[in-house]
């Protein structure tokens, strides 16, 4: 486990693996000896979520003491720079290690290629519907904006499936089938070891999505619907306040035998008029108030004091 004090100079030497994090946040070397805190404040990166990731990809550590400190901008930063490493550099670099390593003219060679072109645009599809739907969901749901609709995080969790079946059948084919001579076999053990550890990065780049991502959006997500049916709530009580003198004294005696429970009849019966009076009666209060649940008149009861609260059967 990480922490803070540790020398980012120590990190890096345990796990080299660590240098791909560090660019992915935008992290510079030529720090010294300096601390994690000191590098990450110093480069305007936020300390706790960058030893989250650190620490997870390491030794898979998740336990996190407090997700309201995970940064989502830093995670936003670490995902989408990862986007731009892998569909800028890393797929193109070795699609040129393959056209070299490989006999254009062989069959077998152009099934290869055809079979590495469709896995890296299985990768290329998956970035961009994160880019372009899941990123901006985000932004706005940080931004507190109205997210209402089909999407939300789990949504994305469900149908974030690995792409890395097609990587694991292009390298068993090569390992397997293709004969090279003794140059070509060096050009295909060094393309194979960037293929290998590409398929590691990125597996490591769905994990940080999964365990630490989804989980702090879908946590920010619970907070905003909280939020919102606060908001809600004391909307309805404040329009129900300003449209107290608009009912009429028969109507709110409505109200009160509806919050007691009565039943259409029941309410006639006690107020000694047609039960078809009493469904005009509802339909008017429901009109002016906007409130169509026995819930929602019994909060209206007790605000405006028709009701006291200690006799609503809560």
């Amino acid at each position: 486990m990480y922490e803070a004090g540790d020398k980012m100079i120590t990190l890096i030497r345990d796990n080299y693996d660590l240098l791909q994090i560090l660019g992915c946040l935008g992290i510079n070397l030529g720090f010294g000896d300096k601390t994690v805190r000191e590098v990450c404040e110093e480069q305007h990166v936020d300390t706790y979520t960058f030893l989250a990731v650190v620490n997870f990809s390491i030794n898979g550590y998740k336990e996190f003491d407090d997700a309201d400190r995970l940064s989502v901008p830093t995670l936003m930063q670490y995902l989408k720079a990862s986007h731009q490493y892998y569909l800028g550099f890393e797929l193109p670099f070795i699609r040129r290690e393959l056209t070299e390593a490989l006999d254009e003219n062989d069959n077998l060679a152009r099934l290869i290629m055809k079979l590495y072109d469709e896995y890296a645009r299985s990768i290329l599809n998956h970035m961009k519907y994160e880019e372009k739907t899941v990123f901006p969901y985000v932004d706005k749901l940080l931004a507190g904006e109205n997210t209402t609709g089909n999407f939300d995080i789990d949504t994305y969790s469900r149908h974030h499936g690995q792409t890395d079946k097609k990587l694991g059948e292009l390298k068993n084919i090569i390992i397997k089938y293709l004969p090279s001579d003794v140059h070509h076999n060096n050009q295909l053990m060094a393309t194979l070891y960037d293929l290998y550890n590409c398929e590691d990065f990125l597996a490591l780049h769905a994990k940080v999505e999964e365990e630490i991502f989804v989980p702090v959006i879908r946590h920010i997500e619970q907070k905003s619907k909280q939020s919102d049916v606060s908001a809600k709530i004391s909307n309805m009580i404040n329009k129900s306040s300003d449209n107290t003198e608009a009912l009429s004294n028969r109507e709110k005696d409505v109200i009160v035998c509806v919050v007691q429970g009565m039943t259409n009849k029941e309410i006639a019966d006690h107020l000694c008029i047609a039960t078809n009076t009493v469904i005009t009666h509802r339909r008017n209060i429901a009109r002016k108030l906007q409130i169509h649940s026995a819930a929602g008149l019994t909060i209206y009861a007790i605000v405006n004091n028709l009701v006291d609260i200690s006799s609503v059967k809560l």
